[in-house]
């Protein structure tokens, strides 16, 4: 499946693609911007709109069984641009981070994108360039901005969910509300936060290669001023995330010492509980020894004497072990 947008005087307008991409191809291009569904369609579609193969073979070309996709920036000759990153999704009923990927071919004013997984990119790049007045001028450089923007955004939806995630797993191990295994919700949401950090580690390298372009080839334009406050969001969403773990990381070491703490009260309340029977236990083994020289045997109050020995006993050492905090 195919959706194109060329861009006029109104913006980006959504066109039919039939016969667009024979166009790209031609003397003088529209700015345009086709989107397909899977990476082996972008290959095909850079290959009709004219694009090198050269540049083809440096991008979409390189994903494959034998390549698995890894997030990438790369530089194609003639100026083109290649971008391949992670996308994130947070579901807030599984707590889950799901990912997929992004792709933006960009040379000249003809830009190429595809995406595949469950993270539903378009519609926010769409909702970028629809509504955003600080993306750059250049018609050629507006998708691939946008689709930054959207990654970003995306990121920091994912940041929020996360922290929402982690406030509620506070509430679960410290409250009232019982959890089955605090620590296993503990070391999920640890995991779904490296899962996100992992996905946003090649743009946060990315990020400082791109301003450094645009600072070679300009002064100080519009392009660089929304580079830098991406740039800037997207490390506070790592920073954040970093923040998030380190949080778990202190709850699951409280909890923890919580269940060790725990376990010794039992541990005592045990022992002094053992420790009283063992009294009146051992006067009965004494007791019971039968010698023929035991002067107790012959005792008229021997028997009921034995008893209140064994219960005196007991109640002395119940109320020494209460008083120590043990019982």
């Amino acid at each position: 499946m195919e959706n194109a947008w060329v861009h006029g005087q109104d913006g980006w307008q959504q066109i039919d693609v039939d016969g667009l991409l024979p166009r790209l191809a031609g003397a003088e291009p529209p700015a345009a911007w086709v989107h397909v569904d899977s990476f082996e369609a972008l290959a095909d579609a850079a290959r009709q709109a004219g694009i090198p193969e050269s540049s083809v073979r440096r991008s979409v070309a390189v994903p494959g069984e034998r390549h698995p996709r890894r997030a990438q920036l790369r530089k194609l000759p003639g100026g083109g641009r290649f971008l391949l990153s992670q996308t994130l999704h947070w579901d807030a009923d599984t707590q889950q981070v799901s990912t997929g990927m992004w792709a933006t071919l960009v040379v000249d004013d003809v830009t190429l994108t595809a995406e595949e997984g469950p993270g539903n990119l378009l519609q926010d790049v769409l909702d970028r360039l629809d509504g955003d007045d600080h993306l750059p001028e250049p018609p050629g450089a507006q998708v691939f901005a946008a689709a930054l923007v959207a990654l970003v955004g995306r990121a920091s939806d994912v940041e929020v969910g996360i922290g929402e995630a982690v406030a509620d797993t506070e509430r679960v191990i410290f409250g009232d509300r019982a959890a089955a295994d605090p620590a296993q919700v503990v070391y999920d949401l640890k995991r779904e936060i490296a899962e996100a950090r992992r996905a946003l580690v090649p743009l946060l390298a990315a990020f400082p290669e791109l301003i450094a372009d645009q600072e070679e080839s300009s002064k100080e334009t519009r392009t660089m001023r929304w580079m830098r406050r991406l740039d800037t969001a997207l490390d506070k969403v790592d920073r954040h995330l970093d923040s998030h773990d380190d949080l778990l990381g202190d709850m699951l070491s409280v909890y923890l010492s919580q269940v060790s703490v725990r376990q010794n009260e039992d541990m005592r309340k045990i022992s002094a509980w053992a420790a009283i029977i063992a009294v009146p236990t051992l006067i009965a083994g004494i007791y019971g020894m039968n010698f023929r020289h035991m002067p107790e045997l012959h005792w008229l109050i021997g028997y009921p004497a034995s008893l209140v020995l064994m219960a005196g006993s007991a109640f002395v050492l119940f109320r020494l072990f209460k008083r120590s905090g043990w019982l």
